[in-house]
């Protein structure tokens, strides 16, 4: 214990001693006209003076350094820039692509529709063919029995003939030519039953035929309908994984779509068996009409969000969610995306819709507010220009404004939130959701 404080006064004394021969008191002496005159330099002047020589020099290695190397920092944000035009042409025209598959999947889906119609018009006059041939076969039948009776009829007539040719011999020759007319009658009645046969025999092979064709139709009918429901469910399936990317549940988006049915009502006419279509084909065509409803909902939906980024060039300042105040530091909630961006840059809408506000918005500075339907809004903050007034219609991607920093801000950038039913939403989800919608 007592060795302690020796030791250290021998670290303190070896310090003393170094700093006193490193750094000893010097005078600098002048001679003038023969006189003699000094400067005295004491060991505190003389480590000031070294501590500021090291500082200078550090400084200027630092501005050197920085000096030459902001020439390859310029080039490399250059090129970053560059990179970020070549990648939003490239977006651009992946969204024509995208657009151009879309048209055409609309058309391919009106072409099956007109097809399922003619189908089914087909069915049913196929129905009434198969319904005229039964009757004229109920005809047929009806005349055939008439013939039998006809014939029955005949026979006991030349019974009774012969009866009579037996009891009146004396008749014969008279009554002889009524037999041979008689025979004349029955061999008609014969031919005629013949010829009815044969045209009984002849329509059933129809009806085989016509209900042969009817299946065939049937079955085509069924296998188109099966493929609009397979490109349907496709089709819903992408646009619901959309919009789970945004990170909005699919069932409260379509809680605001008006999905109920169409009026309809009169007599009540029941069908007949025969002309009522196959149990599959009904079902098929009950879950084709309910995708389809949902498909068009959906479909109705993804136009009103706002999936694209409301510049075209831009980074992210400052990310939706808890942050440390820009201006006081402390933490805050931030409701919003913070985009940086060359000054004045044009601010585009993101969904069409209709503006709300637009004008100075305290804190916010100048702001255009754009209600998009479905319980959606767009909010664009900081603006130094505003080019679009409260209840304009605004297209998708249609100028409302320059890039600024007006309001509670501390330098260009554009401020922007999106909100569903009431609450901010993370905009950044919709950002990236749409650019997964215009690759494909």
């Amino acid at each position: 214990m007592k060795k302690w404080p020796n030791r250290q006064r021998t670290l303190r004394e070896r310090s003393v001693e170094l700093i006193d021969r490193l750094f000893p008191e010097r005078q600098i002496h002048f001679r003038t006209g023969g006189r003699v005159s000094f400067i005295r330099l004491t060991q505190g002047w003389q480590i000031a003076l070294v501590l500021v020589l090291l500082m200078t020099g550090g400084w200027m290695a630092y501005t050197t350094t920085t000096f030459v190397r902001h020439d390859t920092i310029i080039a490399a944000k250059d090129g970053l820039i560059a990179n970020s035009r070549q990648a939003y042409r490239t977006l651009l025209g992946e969204v024509s692509e995208y657009q151009k598959k879309f048209t055409n999947l609309t058309i391919d889906m009106k072409e099956s529709n007109a097809l399922m119609l003619g189908l089914i018009q087909k069915n049913a006059s196929l129905q009434q063919s198969l319904a005229s041939v039964s009757k004229k076969l109920k005809v047929t039948k009806s005349e055939r029995e008439e013939i039998a009776a006809a014939r029955a009829n005949l026979k006991n007539k030349v019974a009774d003939i012969e009866e009579k040719m037996q009891t009146i011999a004396n008749r014969n020759f008279s009554l002889a030519g009524n037999l041979n007319t008689a025979e004349a009658d029955l061999q008609t009645a014969l031919a005629e039953r013949n010829q009815s046969i044969y045209q009984a025999t002849r329509m059933q092979s129809q009806i085989k035929n016509l209900e042969s064709r009817l299946a065939g139709l049937q079955e085509s009918e069924v296998q188109a309908i099966q493929r609009l429901t397979d490109g349907t469910t496709v089709s819903i399936e992408n646009m619901e994984k959309i919009i789970a990317m945004s990170g909005i549940k699919i069932s409260r988006l379509l809680k605001d779509q008006d999905l109920r049915p169409k009026g309809q009502g009169g007599p009540f006419i029941a069908l007949k068996p025969e002309h009522e279509p196959t149990r599959e084909m009904k079902v098929k065509l009950t879950n084709l009409d309910v995708k389809m409803g949902r498909m068009e909902a959906l479909r109705e939906i993804m136009q009103k969000m706002p999936l694209a980024p409301p510049l075209v060039s831009f980074y992210v300042t400052s990310n939706y969610g808890k942050r440390r105040d820009p201006i006081n530091r402390r933490w805050a909630s931030h409701y919003g995306l913070d985009l940086g961006g060359p000054f004045k840059s044009r601010v585009y809408s993101t969904a069409p819709g209709v503006v709300t506000y637009a004008g100075w918005k305290g804190k916010y500075g100048k702001l255009v507010e754009i209600s998009h339907g479905a319980s959606m809004k767009t909010r664009y903050g900081h603006l130094n220009k505003i080019y679009v007034k409260k209840g304009q219609k605004v297209k998708f991607l249609q100028k409302i404004g320059l890039l600024g920093s007006t309001g509670r801000s501390t330098g260009m950038h554009l401020h922007y939130e999106v909100v569903f039913r009431g609450r901010a939403k993370n905009p950044m989800k919709f950002i990236k959701a749409g650019r997964n919608v215009f690759q494909n």
